[in-house]
Formats: C-alpha cells, sequence, structure tokens
C-alpha cells in the first residue's frame, strides 16, 4: 500500500525564476516574481514520488494581515484542476523519482505585495499535510499584455522600469541643466523599504484587509505611494520646505540620489526626511514605482503654474519698479516644477485615456482630503477634459492657465496684460535610452497661439464652470474695475513687447553680454526699440531680486531708473552691471535672479513689462574611471572639483554614490577651499553589478551647495 506523500525539501529556485522575471538585481536568493508570468519551483519528497491520480496537491497563496478568499487576497488553487475557481494556476513540469517541479502562475490582476505560499497535500488514504513553502515578493509586469500596466516597448520598459539613474532637469526656460540622480530601485533593501512605505499609508492603518485587496490596482497604488511620499498627512518619506534655512537637515538641493533617503527613512522608524522640493519628491517616487513595476519616468515642467482658486488664471502683481510682490492669493509661477508619469490603462475612465498619468507627490494642494495628485491622464489634459480623475484640472493649470499681471500702485490694482502662452513650456524627460533631454510639450497640449489650444482652454473653463465674467479675478474684472487690454501693453520676456502695432509701439528686451557663471559680475543691456513714426521718451525703473524656485520673490537688492529718448524707429542700449559683491549675499540655493524694466512713456497711460530670469551657473565636477572596470575587481574613480568664488569657503563636503559601484553613499570632509582653488581626490570601490552605470557627485561648502557631476560608466562581467 502506498505510504502518504511526505514533503522534505522545497526549492523555490529563486536566482533561475528572478533571472526570467527581470528581477535578479533586486536579489538572487529571495524570490521576486512578476504577475501574469509563470514560476517555477520544485518539491522533493522523503518516502516516494508523486502519483498522478493518487495524490492532489493544492497550493495556497496569502497575502496581507487578513487574507481573505472574497478580497482576493487568499487563492487556492490545485495541481489537479486547472479550470478551478482561482485565477491563480499551478500546472506540472517535471515528476521525478522523488521530485515534483511545478509551475505556478499569480493572475495579472492580483494584488502585489509580500506573499506567503502553502502547500496542502491530499494523498489517496485521505490523509491532509499542510506544509509552508516559503515567502516570495508579487510584482507589476509591464511586459504582460495582460496586465494594466503593460507597456507594449521593449526601449521603454528598459528605460523606465530597468534603468536605475537618470536626469532631472532643472534651471529655467532659457538655461535647462540635467541634474543626475541614482534612483536606485534594486538596490539592498530598497523593496522591503518601498513594501514598508504601503504598510505605513493612512489607508492601510484604516482598513488593511481592503488596502491589500485593491493593490492590484495600479491607480490605487500610485495615489497611496504618492501621498506617502510626502509627510503632510502621515509619516511620508520627505518634509518639504521652501524657505532658506534647512540648519536641522539637508538643503534639497544636495541630495543626488534616493537611496541614502528611503535607507534614512526606515532607519529613523519611518520618520519623515529632511528636506525635499519638488524634483526630490518626483525623484523619490520614481524609484519607489519603478521598484514595484510600475513604468515611470521623471518630467520637468518649466515656467510651471501654480492656480490655488481653480480659475485657470495665474495673477501676478508688481510695484512701479517692476519689482514682482508676494502673491496675497498664493498663485504663482514656479521656474521649474517636476512630476512623474507613470504608464497604466485606466479601465475607469472613457476609453482612450490610458498610457501615460501624471502624479506629483509635492504636496500642493489636497486631493480627495490627502495630500496627492493624479493619475491624470496626460491626453486628458491636452484635450481640456478637466472634469475626469484624478486631479485633471490643477495638472491642466500648471501647464496651460493664463497668466494676467497686475501694478500695484496707491493701493489701486491696474492690470497690465494678460498672457495666454507664459505658462508651461518646454516640458521634459530623458530621453529613452540615452541621456539627451526629450521635449514633450506637445503630449499636453497644442501649440501655444493656435486654434485648437484656445479651444481647449475655453473648454476646460467651460467645464470648470468659470465664466469671464466670474469672480473677483475672472478675465474681464479686478479687484478696483474692469480694465480693457487694448490700454496696456502685453508683457516682454526675452521677445519685443510688440503685439499689435497700433497698440504698442515701443519694444524692451534684455539681453545678456556674458555668461552668469557664479562669482562673477552680471553684465547686461536694456534693449529699447522705437517702432513708431514720433519720438519718444520714456522712463525706465529697473530692479533685480532673487527667488526660489517656486516662483517666491526674495527682496530686491539693486535698482536703477534710466531715461531714454528715441527718435523714430531707433534702438538704443542701456548698460546695465550687478556686482558680485551686491547680489552673493542676497542669492538663494536656487541661484535665481529675476532683473525686470517697467517703462512708461511721458503723457500716456501705457506701460511695458519686461523680465528675465537668470540661473547662475557653476563649474561641474569632473569624474574619471581609472582603468577597466570589471565586477568584483578593485576599481579607481577620481573626482576632481574647484571653488568658483574668489573667496575663501568652508564646511566642504563631497558625496559620490553609484547603484552598482558603491554598497552607499560616500562621504569625504574636504573642509577649507582657497578661492578658485582647484583639487582632486581618488575612491576605490569594487562594482558589484554589471552593464550601464553612473556615478553622482555633490559638492557643498558654506558658500554654495550644489556643485555636480556625473560619469556613466559601463561594468564588464569579466576580463
Amino acid at each position: 500500500m502506498a505510504q502518504g506523500l511526505e514533503l522534505s525539501v522545497i526549492d523555490l529556485r529563486s536566482s533561475w525564476n528572478n533571472m526570467r522575471h527581470r528581477t535578479e538585481e533586486i536579489s538572487s536568493d529571495r524570490l521576486l516574481v512578476r504577475r501574469g508570468q509563470a514560476f517555477n519551483i520544485t518539491l522533493y519528497f522523503s518516502n516516494r514520488g508523486f502519483q498522478l491520480g493518487l495524490d492532489n496537491i493544492i497550493f495556497v497563496a496569502e497575502t496581507g494581515p487578513l487574507p481573505d478568499l472574497a478580497k482576493g487576497t487568499r487563492a487556492v488553487f490545485s495541481l489537479a484542476d486547472h479550470r478551478g475557481p482561482s485565477p491563480w494556476i499551478a500546472s506540472l513540469e517535471t515528476n521525478g523519482a522523488t521530485s515534483l517541479e511545478v509551475s505556478l502562475c499569480a493572475p495579472p490582476m492580483a494584488s502585489v505585495g509580500r506573499y506567503l505560499l502553502k502547500v496542502h497535500i491530499d494523498s489517496f488514504q485521505g490523509s491532509v499535510t499542510a506544509y509552508q513553502l516559503g515567502e516570495f515578493i508579487l510584482l507589476f509586469n509591464p511586459w504582460c499584455p495582460g496586465d494594466t500596466v503593460y507597456l507594449d516597448s521593449e526601449p521603454q520598459r528598459q528605460e523606465c522600469v530597468m534603468n536605475d539613474y537618470g536626469f532631472i532637469y532643472q534651471g529655467n526656460k532659457n538655461w535647462i541643466r540635467p541634474c543626475p540622480w541614482n534612483y536606485g530601485q534594486f538596490e539592498e533593501n530598497i523593496i522591503d523599504i518601498c513594501l514598508e512605505l504601503l504598510d505605513k499609508s493612512l489607508n492601510f492603518q484604516s482598513d488593511p484587509a481592503m488596502d491589500c485587496a485593491l493593490r492590484g490596482s495600479p491607480v490605487y497604488i500610485s495615489r497611496v505611494v504618492c501621498a506617502m511620499i510626502n509627510s503632510n498627512d502621515d509619516n511620508g518619506v520627505l518634509n518639504g520646505r521652501w524657505s532658506e534655512n534647512y540648519s536641522d537637515g539637508i538643503n534639497p538641493a544636495e541630495w543626488t540620489g534616493s537611496v541614502a533617503i528611503l535607507r534614512q527613512w526606515h532607519a529613523t522608524g519611518c520618520q519623515p526626511v529632511l528636506y525635499g522640493q519638488c524634483w526630490v519628491f518626483a525623484a523619490i517616487m520614481c524609484t519607489v514605482m519603478r521598484c514595484l513595476g510600475i513604468p515611470t519616468r521623471v518630467v520637468t515642467n518649466f515656467d510651471s503654474g501654480h492656480d490655488t482658486d481653480g480659475n485657470l488664471i495665474i495673477d501676478e502683481y508688481y510695484d512701479n519698479t517692476g519689482r514682482i510682490l508676494k502673491n496675497k492669493k498664493k498663485d504663482t509661477v514656479w521656474n521649474f516644477h517636476v512630476w512623474n508619469e507613470c504608464w497604466m490603462a485606466r479601465n475607469d475612465l472613457p476609453p482612450g485615456y490610458g498610457g501615460w498619468q501624471v502624479l506629483d507627490a509635492t504636496p500642493q494642494e489636497t486631493s480627495n482630503g490627502f495630500y496627492c495628485c493624479g493619475p491624470a491622464s496626460v491626453r486628458a489634459i491636452k484635450e481640456g477634459e478637466v472634469d475626469l480623475n484624478y486631479d485633471t484640472a490643477f495638472v491642466f493649470s500648471m501647464v496651460n492657465a493664463d497668466c494676467v499681471s497686475w501694478l500695484v500702485r496707491g493701493g489701486k490694482e491696474q492690470r497690465l496684460h494678460r498672457d495666454t502662452n507664459s505658462v508651461g513650456n518646454f516640458i521634459s524627460t530623458k530621453s529613452i535610452q540615452s541621456d539627451e533631454r526629450d521635449d514633450i510639450t506637445e503630449k499636453y497640449k497644442y501649440e501655444e497661439g493656435s486654434p485648437q489650444e484656445r479651444q481647449v482652454f475655453l473648454k476646460a473653463l467651460q467645464k470648470l464652470k468659470i465664466g469671464s465674467s466670474q469672480g473677483p479675478y475672472g478675465a474681464d474684472s479686478s479687484p478696483s474695475g474692469p480694465m480693457h487690454l487694448s490700454q496696456y501693453s502685453p508683457r516682454s520676456s526675452d521677445s519685443p513687447s510688440l503685439r499689435p502695432s497700433d497698440v504698442i509701439q515701443v519694444s524692451l528686451k534684455f539681453q545678456l553680454l556674458d555668461p552668469p557663471n557664479m562669482g562673477q559680475n552680471i553684465k547686461f543691456v536694456l534693449l529699447a526699440l522705437n517702432m513708431s513714426s514720433q519720438f519718444k521718451d520714456l522712463k525706465v525703473n529697473l530692479s533685480a531680486q532673487s527667488l526660489m524656485h517656486d516662483g517666491s520673490p526674495l527682496p530686491p537688492f539693486w535698482q536703477d531708473t534710466a531715461f531714454i529718448t528715441l527718435s523714430p524707429e531707433e534702438a538704443k542700449t542701456h548698460p546695465c552691471q550687478i556686482p558680485y559683491s551686491q547680489y552673493s549675499q542676497y542669492l538663494s540655493t536656487d541661484k535665481l535672479i529675476r532683473i525686470s524694466a517697467l517703462g512708461e512713456e511721458k503723457s500716456s497711460p501705457k506701460k511695458i513689462l519686461v523680465d528675465k530670469i537668470i540661473t547662475l551657473a557653476y563649474p561641474t565636477i569632473m569624474i574619471n574611471v581609472l582603468g577597466a572596470a570589471v565586477v568584483n575587481q578593485p576599481l579607481s574613480i577620481q573626482v576632481i572639483f574647484s571653488n568658483p568664488l574668489s573667496e575663501q569657503v568652508a564646511d566642504c563636503v563631497l558625496t559620490v554614490e553609484g547603484s552598482g559601484l558603491f554598497k552607499k553613499q560616500q562621504k569625504v570632509i574636504i573642509g577649507v577651499l582657497g578661492p578658485q582653488h582647484r583639487a582632486s581626490i581618488t575612491l576605490k570601490t569594487v562594482p558589484f553589478k554589471s552593464g550601464q552605470r553612473q556615478v553622482q557627485a555633490n559638492l557643498r561648502s558654506n558658500k554654495f551647495k550644489d556643485i555636480k557631476g556625473y560619469r556613466n560608466v559601463y561594468i564588464d562581467l569579466r576580463l
């Protein structure tokens, strides 16, 4: 008589499975698989082999603290019955003398997370023996057509899921610079921290059973993660700060990667890390989403609107020197703003609105009571479908709001102009498998000035039920009464202020004479052009002030007044210079200076406003790889850096990191650097992952915080 089947050893075949599920960079000794794709395990028996028809093997997969068949967080599926009620599948691969290889497959809609795998062996005698086989982690699968995150492009999957480094674009629309970033989604313990992040969410804390049941939806997961990246509602990963005081934490400009931030959050018992701003929030979210298997990229919007009252209008206020004032409504135009796009189907929306979805973890406004934003369909944004979930109207305003400028004088507000194309420029992301910048503005809106763009804008306004005559800040009203656009000149920003020639007859424009390098004087001219056949006498008030990257102004530190007389069709230049000694003590961490000019003709109500935002540039850090880069072989990396200032700087610290190259961020205390002093250090490491990698470096001091550099390195498997 045959004995009951006795299980002795289980082999989850982690290394073999992980290679096929593209998770081998996370681990080779823990099982990490993707839903909708089979994985194999081998069962070894101590007394005999498996006999089909006599033995029945039933598998149980459970996730969450309260596994439930009805909620889909518990699955029971048999090797004998492929047509059972469970969407999980078990198939016989090979049947050895005392072993059995089985193929298991989670359905493509299964909840992601940590699972416990069990088996019940029912022998012909009726005895049932239960065993725990071990744990595995289930991830989203963008390679599976049945998964709602399926992305039908291998280059895009490699870039937006597998690539562990990238660039985040900063600066301003006239000077876009790439900031290197180490996403590090496959580094040690990052997957565990990502799952811990889900378990620390308010959703899990209030109803863990329902939260785990909903983790099969990328829409749901993305909103949970988005809320957990900031700490406004919970013990999220990052505290945001947009002031100049970071003494109790890290200046956001100093970060070069996500790994150190996530590990610090975990190591401190999930206490928020100090501090982040928009690009740090977006970078952390990119790491978490790529780790979970959702295709994600980081996107920068230059001249990004923040419309606080939902009327698709950003109001900006100026005094008679052209200085921008703090906004009482808190409407602002951020010099740049960074968010994420995640790829997913949107079965909750009408057909056609799947694909790239905007998610913004920077805490700006609440969404259903929480500080998160999205997912908002990029196509819905372009088409003005602002009533579609989630937060589409707010994202629409960031890329396509109109900007109205007001002159504040004597307690009264006078409208200068309405600009329909100043918000949302050069929307940028890293190109696929390239270090170049990809401009994706046309994915978000029709060409500025085109009939389609205005039609979409008006459709969005109508959907929001905000007409041009409603509210104190509508298109044709103001706190001090209606103003007619024909009375005022449009604004100029690096382009002549002429719109229709019968209204505007003088143009103003700024032009830099030298590159704006940190530590040097800023030299520029104001170009004035008379486009009429009459003499023009102009009074022009000029000013300069520092800006935070979110558009918040700091007090002006330079002012000038120019009196310019122009003959018919004459052009003149007014030279200007701002010494380093004058701007250095007023400069924000963002290194942004806004120069402006407000011109007016004698005996005329017409005014001309022109401004230009200057981002001061630092020299980059140079990184050299000395010798061949091979896995598990010593490697020397030379880092060359310099003090760009003509004064001594102190408290210099160099940080260097790179996934696959350094196990953790390297921090080197430099101390004092003399005026324009150049130095180098050599770091030794042993690469532990092959393929294309990147080294990121940052130098900070008491005078500057973010001199950066990077170097791509290809690590060979063998010599």
